[in-house]
């Protein structure tokens, strides 16, 4: 058997699409929203026109009828222009309505996903904590069974799209209960916006993603209804750790589009500024700058679709995608930047995209799994002796 990562006719229709969107519409309003610190509502309104937010759901549930190549094409081409857009597609898709869709009960997939897929509104994952970050299994927000309802207590940090005003819903981690030698049972609950009790903060003052929401929450007794549980009480940690396996696909998109991005604008740069002469691009050492960063772009494509279609093929996909997200995040700090350093000062100003690229970049290093949980899990697949 060999791999086959050209795309289907299908696809490349949807990669021609997305990009001409990006180009067209993303590139020449994104820089002003970014250096405003604004969520770009008239371009997220577009893209569910789009039915990018559906990319990967059943048309009954009014998505598109796709699957996670699907949603990984649409990523790279946005990150190719900004990550910010790209990020709140991938949070809204691989965090927001998946969980839904992969746990929730019939009912619950009824009642969220056609309005999530529309991208009417945006779901958020209410996983990271201000005092366990990669430590998810030290969850301290509580939940407790009061009746009819759940009652959920606690704080939650660094939440995508979780503040906006489209916002619908945060699903929320939880401590339901205990086992019989102590260990916490963690759910997942599904908290509505506007819910009382339930607080959003002020956006954070980010180096990058600069466009997208994020924000901590806060939870004072809050009530939902006991209906709101997704899934089986005390599999929380299971449902959301199959939720990041899959969301690492994502990234490693997103941010093979960002490297992949680095190399259009130095490509472009390098054959407009002139030095002593003659383009930059005309000399090797530049030349070879951008070759190493097509081969890194091209080589963390060819690992992200990998584990995207084994993901489709419902094969084992947890090592592939950890790899697949290691390599591309690194790939992407790395070509942010030699593209920095190919076009010099003007590298370091905010009114050419490589310096949105630069800060960008470091985050994809970090999110939904460091390098160092990625080269845990890779190690763990390897099974090597444990730590």
């Amino acid at each position: 058997m060999t791999l086959d990562h050209r795309l289907s006719p299908e696809h490349e229709e949807l990669r021609r699409t997305v990009e001409e969107f990006a180009h067209e519409v993303v590139a020449p309003k994104i820089g002003d929203y970014y250096e405003r610190h604004e969520f770009p509502y008239e371009i997220v309104r577009e893209m569910g026109r789009m039915g990018l937010f559906g990319l990967p759901f059943p048309e009954e549930y009014g998505g598109m009828g796709g699957d996670y190549l699907a949603l990984g094409i649409a990523l790279e081409e946005l990150a190719r222009v900004d990550s910010s857009v790209a990020i709140t597609l991938e949070a809204g898709v691989s965090l927001g309505a998946m969980p839904v869709y992969r746990f929730g009960t019939e009912e619950q997939k009824q009642q969220w996903l056609p309005r999530l897929c529309s991208g009417e509104i945006l779901g958020a994952f209410g996983l990271t904590e201000p005092d366990c970050g990669s430590d998810a299994g030290g969850t301290r927000t509580t939940a407790v069974r009061d009746g009819d309802e759940w009652v959920v207590n606690g704080s939650k940090s660094f939440i995508t799209n979780s503040g906006t005003d489209i916002t619908g819903l945060v699903t929320v981690t939880a401590v339901t209960g205990r086992t019989e030698d102590g260990r916490p049972l963690i759910s997942s609950i599904i908290v509505p916006s506007g819910t009382p009790g339930f607080t959003v903060a002020a956006p954070y003052s980010k180096v990058g993603w600069n466009a997208s929401d994020t924000r901590e929450l806060s939870f004072s007794d809050v009530r939902v209804p006991a209906s709101n549980l997704l899934g089986e009480e005390g599999r929380g940690y299971a449902q959301f750790l199959r939720i990041l396996d899959e969301g690492r696909i994502a990234i490693a998109a997103l941010a093979t589009g960002l490297a992949q991005g680095c190399v259009d604008e130095s490509v472009a740069y390098a054959k407009e500024r002139h030095a002593f002469g003659r383009p930059i691009g005309a000399n090797q050492s530049i030349q070879f700058k951008i070759a190493d960063m097509e081969m890194r772009a091209h080589m963390a494509r060819i690992g992200w679709r990998d584990a995207a279609s084994r993901l489709v093929l419902g094969e084992p996909f947890k090592k592939e995608a950890a790899l697949a997200k290691l390599y591309s995040s690194t790939v992407a700090v790395d070509n942010a930047r030699e593209a920095t350093q190919i076009h010099g000062g003007y590298g370091f100003m905010n009114e050419y995209p490589v310096a949105r690229m630069w800060r960008d970049s470091k985050i994809l290093e970090i999110g939904e799994g460091t390098s160092e949980v990625q080269r845990m899990l890779i190690a763990r697949e390897l099974d090597l002796p444990a730590a």
